[in-house]
């Protein structure tokens, strides 16, 4: 066995190492807005709003010019392929709008995901094959970071073996191939909220799924300085009649994460899992307050968690657009107060309440 290898250049380390820290610097997280054409479909049918590309154009200024002040809270935003080449009214192209703003873009760049084959009902994710070209693309576009999600599920016989040594396998190609493009990775290994699994059982899938993962960053020699993690927290399936208070949800979460991710990365962005927008920033809130050394910063990575209510105020009116944009600054902060630990539960109000987000744990 060799263990002759090489990490990126000094050069290359710096600049992925820059953007990780910028990314994840105290008090501020990231706005996904990388949702398909037809996951907008669903949003937007909730709010009885037409699923064009122009509604979705739209849509999409309005997240994208709210206030500059959101740059105190937002560091980053993902955006789909169709969004980063879309513009404004007045024809900037929206990766120059949030450049200056001071929030970094990014891109999901995985092609969603295809069966397993011989597993029960599994799945891995699709688009290594001409990744490369595409990460050196959005870089000279304007991003500077990727996103991958690969997904396992929880039930009486998952996940396999097959699936998590798949899926992450999947994730540290893409994520090595990312860095050699000079973008930072994201690596999304998501334990879905879909079932009637109890905590321990997520705790210990969790894990799992994370073990396996950094295993193989390892093997294809990943520079951990110069990526982030975005997983889920530890919960119970949605399906689950027990119920289990903020703090054990967060002390999960923090023991899955001691025992799984090096120091070495910089920095980890949950996904909001379902929750509804109090949820996750009190989830966020708790996990950040877990009694135990946490070398990694905890902060979010949000899409419904932070959207919920700035949707449903818009609903497709242009009247409400200034309306929309004080719900998303409003609940950009309370996140960023949760990432350090100093939000207070229930001091933020929105339009959405505590409406529960999922639609579908595979949704893209």
């Amino acid at each position: 066995m060799t263990t002759s290898f090489y990490y990126p250049s000094r050069e290359v380390q710096d600049e992925l190492s820059s953007i990780a820290k910028a990314l994840v610097a105290p008090g501020k997280g990231i706005i996904c807005a990388d949702e398909s054409i037809a996951t907008m479909g669903k949003r937007f049918q909730l709010i009885g709003v037409e699923n064009t590309e122009e509604n979705r154009r739209l849509y999409r200024q309005l997240l994208f010019t709210t206030d500059p002040k959101i740059s105190e809270n937002i560091s980053g935003v993902i955006m789909y392929h169709e969004t980063l080449y879309q513009k404004t009214d007045a024809g900037i192209p929206f990766a120059e709008v949030l450049r200056k703003r001071g929030i970094i873009p990014g891109m999901k760049v995985d092609k969603n995901f295809v069966p397993l084959f011989c597993s029960t009902d599994e799945y891995t994710t699709q688009g290594l094959d001409d990744l490369h070209l595409r990460c050196a693309q959005y870089k000279k576009d304007g991003c500077d970071f990727a996103k991958w999600r690969s997904v396992i599920k929880i039930d009486k016989t998952n996940p396999s073996y097959q699936a998590i040594m798949e899926n992450a396998n999947v994730l540290a190609r893409f994520a090595s191939i990312c860095q050699s493009q000079r973008m930072l990775p994201i690596v999304e290994p998501e334990v879905l909220v879909n079932g009637d699994h109890d905590l321990d059982r997520c705790q210990k899938v969790t894990e799992t799924f994370l073990t396996a993962v950094f295993k193989a960053l390892h093997d294809h020699h990943v520079y951990l300085e110069g990526m982030l993690l975005r997983p889920n927290m530890v919960t119970a399936g949605q399906s689950s009649n027990k119920t289990h208070s903020y703090s054990e949800i967060g002390l999960a979460t923090i023991l899955a994460l001691r025992r799984t991710v090096p120091p070495a990365v910089p920095g980890i962005l949950f996904s909001s899992g379902g929750m509804s927008e109090e949820e996750a920033s009190v989830n966020l809130n708790a996990t950040n307050n877990v009694p135990l050394c946490k070398p990694w910063a905890l902060t979010f990575s949000f899409g419904r968690a932070l959207q919920a209510s700035a949707l449903r105020s818009w609903g497709g009116k242009k009247d409400n657009i200034n309306v929309a944009q004080i719900e998303l600054i409003k609940r950009a902060k309370a996140n960023s107060l949760a990432s350090i630990g100093k939000y207070i539960p229930g001091s933020t109000e929105g339009s959405a309440g505590g409406e529960k987000m999922i639609i579908d744990g595979m949704e893209v």
